[in-house]
């Protein structure tokens, strides 16, 4: 069985996530929650609710908490709660997790990105801050750690039920964008994809070595989940 130990756990995804966890006899999780009140929702699904505020936390006690499991998914995010959390809950949160996984000896570490991190997406108005933090703690994860790595990239989420179908592939692969659509970078390409698949390709990576050191864009489409992942 692997122990998987989730940062972030009360997010949308995350929440999602657990889901899966509770209805899998291979996977156990240990919940990071920074809210008393949010460990029910774990309690409920017989996964263990770990209380540690990010921000607040150094790497010493995170790899304590992580101690034991096998995996770690980075799935924490500010939520558009300003400028000074982006970056400390994106960029800085995400770079302890990274050595604080490596301090407790856990070689896996999966982390839940944004859709596209390179540097002419941070020219993009809306999503500035919040790119800059990502592509940061991206390009530490991928060429500062010994880690087991997977990054995926989703489209833009959304909480309509997950239809267990993507579109995957590599970075700049699964869409062309045109960039000078300044008011929405998107344009007319529909790259929603539902939080509930997000967690699904989650789970799925887990069982799947061969997406390590991999960056997977991932959005909704007809290919199931698995065999999707499977081609990467």
């Amino acid at each position: 069985m692997k122990q998987v130990f989730v940062i972030g756990a009360h997010g949308k995804v995350a929440k999602h996530f657990a889901d899966f966890v509770a209805k899998n006899d291979n996977l156990s999780e240990k919940a990071m929650i920074r809210k008393s009140e949010q460990a029910d929702f774990f309690q409920e699904r017989q996964i263990e609710p770990v209380l540690l505020d990010l921000a607040a936390t150094d790497e010493d006690e995170l790899a304590k908490a992580m101690e034991g499991s096998d995996v770690v998914i980075f799935s924490a995010g500010a939520g558009g709660s300003g400028t000074d959390n982006i970056f400390t809950i994106d960029l800085d949160g995400a770079i302890k997790a990274m050595i604080a996984a490596e301090m407790a000896g856990i070689k896996r570490f999966i982390m839940v990105s944004t859709f596209r991190t390179g540097r002419e997406w941070m020219q993009q108005d809306t999503l500035r801050s919040y790119t800059i933090a990502k592509h940061y703690a991206d390009e530490w994860l991928r060429n500062r750690t010994e880690l087991d790595w997977t990054i995926v990239h989703p489209g833009v989420l959304i909480d309509e039920p997950g239809t267990g179908k993507v579109k995957v592939g590599g970075v700049g692969e699964v869409a062309d964008i045109d960039l000078s659509l300044t008011d929405n970078a998107f344009g007319d390409v529909d790259l929603q994809v539902p939080r509930q698949d997000i967690a699904h390709v989650l789970q799925a990576i887990l069982f799947m070595d061969s997406t390590i050191g991999k960056e997977i864009e991932v959005i909704q489409g007809e290919t199931p989940i698995e065999e999707a992942i499977q081609t990467i």
